[in-house]
């Protein structure tokens, strides 16, 4: 019934409680597991859809916690900082008094891109410096840190998050985020070879388009019916997926990239 009791993780970008990031949390939470909520304020409150109060959001997980020793803390960091993620996994890490053994890197930078005509390098820059960068730095950090534990906890997991940016059409509209996001994709099987040693799995899940709010009116019906079940993916979609992969039932699955889209038709 709680199969994630007594560990720990840590989800990126759960600042929200439309996202995906908060719909895994409460996945995790529910499964027994510790879960630290990272989010970056700034970045939601300058989206449409907007920002939710952190200790609200928090609050959300609680009530899905299958464990009642279980911790649910949040806290702060801009990722685009080269220094922030090993800050967070410490931060993260103390917080559950000295180990992580789940990873969810769900933190993504939305905006600031455009198509091939329109991209600049400043756009490059920023999509690189959060969608790929800060993600491999989070897993080094990870990594180290359960390299300098006695026993290395139980077998870890590190989930990463990709856009199906090399799936039929692509995302012409997207070049900047589509390009990192398929960097991710790409250092998947590298990574999960490197870590097997470590009892390490690594995967990379793509979410298909998943209603957290940022489209309304007929562009909301046109994706809509690109379904097959004629409704869009909802968070808990792949939420389910993400806590599978975290279990023990999930160990011998790594160095994917998986498609959870509910059979969208582009």
């Amino acid at each position: 019934m709680l199969p994630l009791r007594g560990r720990s993780a840590l989800v990126t970008g759960a600042g929200r409680r439309g996202g995906i990031g908060y719909a895994v949390a409460r996945r995790l939470a529910a499964y027994g597991a510790s879960v630290y909520l990272h989010h970056h304020v700034p970045h939601d409150a300058a989206m449409p859809w907007g920002a939710d109060r952190p200790e609200e959001v928090a609050a959300g997980v609680r009530e899905a916690l299958g464990d009642p020793a279980a911790l649910v803390v949040e806290g702060p960091g801009d990722l685009s900082d080269p220094a922030a993620p090993a800050r967070l996994i410490r931060t993260a890490a103390d917080a559950f008094g000295g180990g992580v053994d789940i990873l969810v890197a769900n933190h993504a930078l939305s905006g600031s891109d455009g198509t091939l005509d329109t991209i600049d390098a400043a756009m490059l820059d920023a999509h690189w410096a959060v969608d790929t960068r800060s993600v491999l730095l989070l897993v080094q950090a990870y990594v180290r840190l359960r390299a300098a534990r006695p026993s290395g906890g139980p077998g870890g997991r590190v989930v990463m998050m990709t856009s199906g940016q090399d799936i039929a059409g692509g995302m012409p509209g997207e070049i900047a985020y589509a390009l990192q996001k398929g960097a991710l994709a790409s250092i998947t099987r590298s990574l999960a070879t490197a870590l097997a040693e470590h009892a390490i799995t690594v995967n990379t899940v793509n979410p298909g388009p998943v209603d957290t709010g940022y489209l309304t009116g007929d562009a909301h019906s046109a994706v809509a019916a690109m379904f097959p079940a004629g409704r869009w993916g909802q968070p808990d979609d792949p939420a389910r997926l993400i806590a599978w992969l975290a279990t023990d039932e999930a160990a011998w699955i790594t160095g994917e990239v998986i498609d959870s889209e509910g059979g969208f038709r582009r």
